[in-house]
């Protein structure tokens, strides 16, 4: 954490004109229309709009809640389609904070729906940027979004992500939490590294990495402790030497997961992803163990190798990337349960976000102004092996967004719009922009009635909201019958998070709700608190997700009446 940017003026600039990395390789500026205008030195024909000819479907600029008395967000389209211009006092609002990292695919996307590069600091909805230190997240403002929690670095960085997957291991069993190959950092581990290695077989292969590195760099294959690098620190992995392969090769999957809150929890995963493919066939062989064409998945390894076949075709299974549809279309046509695999995946995300649930909890309440200004995608790194169980290899925080090719930019594409759709977010008032950044007890949001952060009940009401937030947490270990009842009188702030819940699922898009569900009951034991808001959403979904029309019903006409009074609405009958 401690070689983040201090904050996002360091870490963004106005305009994108400074060197970028891979995930930013374009130049930004501001067309005669206010626009972003984009050129990209890579692949303008892969990432080029539909031709003329086409005619492309107009879509309204922004989105209706289901609810009344709650403000619309703001539409983001495909390439295909056209969002109409708002009338210019509202168009003015949108603007976005431009970063060196922000990437192609994300610049696109905000462009077509009228955004603007912010030309002042604060005046922004909306940033694509650097991670930051925690008590940086303070200078987000009510109306303003970032794509990043505080915290989030501990699953991020593979050494917290082990010494956390570790401890929810002691806490809950190792059976269900045995999904990431057995880990040592050194130098604090390197007795216990030293005693696993000699309890061991005689050939056994280790993989070492550098805790906090991406795109393969610094990683190696090794079989002699005398190959064990110097530096420090370093996480030594037991190394999946069994994997299941395709063709003769070694691969792994890229899953896309979206977490737009974490109180309460709600984490996505997007339907499609990439397999990337090792580009020479797999060897047990010691003498293999060098060959990073053998032995490693990264596309940014193995596109070096002149044997690398790129592959333009999403439905295709050629190359050595595929889209992960096209995988699961593979697997099924030789017999294997691809569904059940996909459940596997989402029960491993679900536990993995959880562990670090505690951490990026109490860093938003201490840092953040409110729950709205913070959501993350996570780049998940998943390999199966021989007996087609998945394993996590590692978490990114800033999955590489980079488009390469037809493929990479219509699956990063339609994942990019559809998550910016499910963010939420919304037109502030011209006053809460124009204002001077209050404290985090301040709102200038022009959120409608039902959704205000914190409502201004009678005391009375207020009291009662806290008494049965404290009686649901009394009980530790997770009990149905006991939560069932958390439904029967609903609060303000009850029902302002499950508007906000059923309001956010209506935008999903090609993006699955996989927390919370219908069956989310079996993994409240494993947070380490409980939280009053998870049993609530908990609940409302095993109660009404075979009868989605009656909760919605019943949220409707407590927006309508129930709210305006002040009072709890009965839903008991």
């Amino acid at each position: 954490e401690e070689e983040l940017p201090d904050g996002l003026d360091e870490s963004c600039s106005q305009e994108e004109d400074e060197d970028s990395d891979s995930d930013a390789s374009s130049v930004a500026g501001v067309s005669s229309s206010g626009s972003v205008a984009l050129v990209s030195r890579n692949c303008i024909e892969c990432l080029a709009q539909p031709a003329e000819a086409q005619e492309k479907v107009l879509k309204p600029a922004l989105v209706c809640s289901l609810f009344p008395n709650v403000p619309p967000t703001i539409y983001f389209s495909t390439r295909d389609e056209r969002v109409e211009k708002l009338p210019w006092e509202q168009r003015k609002l949108l603007r976005w904070k431009m970063c060196t990292v922000t990437p192609n695919i994300v610049k696109q996307t905000v462009g077509r729906s009228h955004f603007r590069v912010s030309k002042k600091s604060n005046d922004w909805l909306g940033c694509w940027g650097h991670h930051m230190k925690s008590p940086s997240f303070r200078a987000i403002r009510e109306h303003q979004k970032l794509n990043h929690f505080p915290g989030s670095f501990q699953i991020g960085r593979k050494d917290r992500l082990w010494r956390n997957l570790l401890k929810m291991q002691a806490r809950c069993g190792k059976k269900e939490f045995n999904f990431f190959p057995q880990s040592f950092i050194l130098p604090q581990d390197i007795k216990l590294l030293r005693k696993a290695w000699e309890e061991g077989p005689s050939r056994q292969k280790w993989i070492v990495k550098p805790p906090a590195s991406a795109r393969g760099i610094g990683i190696q294959v090794i079989h002699k402790w005398s190959q064990l690098p110097k530096r420090r620190p370093l996480l030594v992995q037991r190394y999946l030497h069994k994997p299941y392969l395709i063709g003769g090769k070694k691969f792994d999957l890229r899953i896309y997961v979206y977490v737009t809150c974490y109180d309460p929890l709600r984490v996505y995963l997007f339907k499609d992803g990439l397999v990337r493919f090792a580009s020479c066939k797999y060897s047990s062989s010691m003498k293999s163990l060098s060959n990073k064409f053998v032995h490693l998945t990264n596309y940014s390894v193995n596109k070096k190798n002149t044997e690398y076949k790129s592959n333009s075709d999403e439905t295709a299974c050629q190359g050595h990337k595929w889209a992960l549809k096209a995988l699961w279309s593979y697997l099924t046509q030789k017999g294997v349960n691809s569904e059940a695999i996909w459940e596997k995946i989402k029960d491993i995300v679900i536990k993995t976000i959880i562990a670090s649930e505690p951490y990026v909890n109490s860093l938003v309440k201490m840092y953040v102004r409110r729950p709205y200004c913070c959501h993350e995608l996570f780049g998940f790194d998943i390999m199966l092996d021989e007996n087609l169980k998945p394993w996590i290899l590692e978490v990114n925080i800033s999955p590489s967004l980079h488009s390469s090719s037809p493929l990479d930019v219509s699956i990063k594409g339609q994942m990019i719009r559809d998550l910016l759709n499910l963010a939420g977010f919304v037109l502030p008032s011209t006053d809460s922009v124009a204002s001077r950044p209050q404290t985090r007890s301040g709102s200038t949001c022009s959120m409608g009635s039902a959704l205000k952060e914190k409502p201004k009940p009678a005391s009375e009401h207020f009291i009662a909201e806290k008494m049965k937030k404290a009686y649901y947490l009394t009980q530790k270990i997770p009990d149905q019958d006991f939560y069932s009842s958390v439904l029967d009188i609903l609060t303000p702030d009850d029902v302002r998070i499950l508007v906000e819940t059923e309001d956010e699922y209506s935008r999903r898009g090609q993006f699955e709700r996989v927390f919370p569900t219908h069956i989310s009951m079996r993994y409240l034991r494993f947070f380490e608190q409980p939280r009053y808001f998870n049993i609530l959403v908990t609940q409302w979904e095993l109660k009404y997700y075979l009868n989605k029309h009656k909760g919605l019903e019943l949220l409707k006409n407590w927006c309508i009446k129930g709210y305006h009074t002040g009072a709890g609405m009965d839903l008991a009958q």
